[in-house]
C-alpha cells in the first residue's frame, strides 16, 4: 500500500526572477506538492486528526518561505520547501512542481519538477542534524 498527500494548484505569493523591460513577467507562481507518507496515517481505523498527518503547519511554512524575500530562481525556493518537508518525520518522499505563467505573449507556463526519494530525504535530514 502506498499513500500520498497531494496539494495541487496552490498559487503562492512570491517574488522570483529578474526581468528586463521587454521580458514577459509572470503574474502567477503555482505549486503542486506530493508527499509520500506512511499508509498508517491515511488508511485509519478511527476518525480523528491524531490519526493522520497534519499538513497545515507545512502549508503555513511554505507560505512563509515563499514570502521570505526575493528569489533569483524557482529552484532555490523549491529546495527550501523540500528542506522544510524533511523536518517532518512522517514524510517519506517528496515531489514538487513549481511553475510560472505566462511565459510568452500572455500564454503558457514553465515549470520545474523535483522528486526526492526516501534516501535523498534522509540525507537532507542528516545534514540538518
Amino acid at each position: 500500500m502506498q499513500t500520498m498527500v497531494e496539494l495541487r494548484d496552490l498559487q503562492i505569493a512570491t517574488d522570483i526572477g529578474t526581468y528586463g523591460p521587454d521580458d514577459v513577467v509572470p503574474d502567477a507562481h503555482v505549486m503542486d506538492l506530493t508527499l509520500k507518507i506512511d499508509p498508517a496515517l491515511v488508511f485509519i481505523e478511527a476518525d480523528g486528526m491524531d490519526h493522520v498527518f497534519d499538513y497545515d503547519p507545512l502549508v503555513i511554512e511554505i507560505d512563509r518561505l515563499a514570502r521570505d524575500g526575493h528569489y533569483h530562481t524557482q529552484e532555490r525556493l523549491m529546495t527550501r520547501i523540500v528542506e522544510a518537508c524533511a523536518g517532518y518525520s512522517e514524510i517519506e518522499a517528496v515531489g514538487i512542481v513549481l511553475r510560472k505563467s505566462p511565459v510568452l505573449d500572455g500564454t503558457g507556463s514553465l515549470g520545474v519538477r523535483l522528486t526526492v526519494g526516501s534516501d535523498d530525504l534522509q540525507s537532507i535530514r542528516s545534514r540538518r542534524a
